[in-house]
């Protein structure tokens, strides 16, 4: 029996959202990432506001053409019926000056009835690393 991934979330279905969400992007699939999203979802991603499928495969799009050798990792940190806020980190390289990064940060997602998010509202920071430092391959 498959389980639903729809509000009301349990730890259980509020951790598989999780991992779903870390897999897809790790994929760095824009395609396969929008897919959770809800039609007309509203996202602020650090000093970016938008809303909709189109707008965030294009920032998708642009995010990993800047950022390479993204490696994430999501961990469930609070969970509510329609809602699930993640603690993340993810590892990069810039692309212009090669630069190693690790970016920490948290998420807060707002779910529609049938499982897609509505709203993603995420906050970060980004500290330079050594590529010797690396935790995330």
């Amino acid at each position: 029996m498959k389980t639903k991934l729809t509000p009301p979330f349990t730890y259980e279905t509020a951790k598989a959202k999780v991992q779903l969400a870390e897999d897809a992007w790790n994929s760095r699939d824009p395609e396969r990432v929008a897919l959770a999203y809800s039609e007309n979802s509203e996202w602020r991603n650090r000093d970016e506001f938008f809303q909709g499928r189109a707008a965030i495969k294009e920032f998708l799009k642009r995010k990993w053409h800047k950022e390479l050798h993204y490696r994430l990792m999501k961990e469930l940190w609070a969970f509510t019926d329609n809602r699930i806020s993640v603690r993340f980190e993810y590892e990069w390289q810039d692309a212009q000056t090669g630069q190693w990064y690790r970016t920490h940060g948290n998420e807060h997602w707002e779910f529609d009835a049938e499982g897609l998010m509505r709203r993603r509202d995420m906050s970060a920071n980004d500290m330079p690393i050594l590529e010797s430092q690396r935790r995330y391959r």
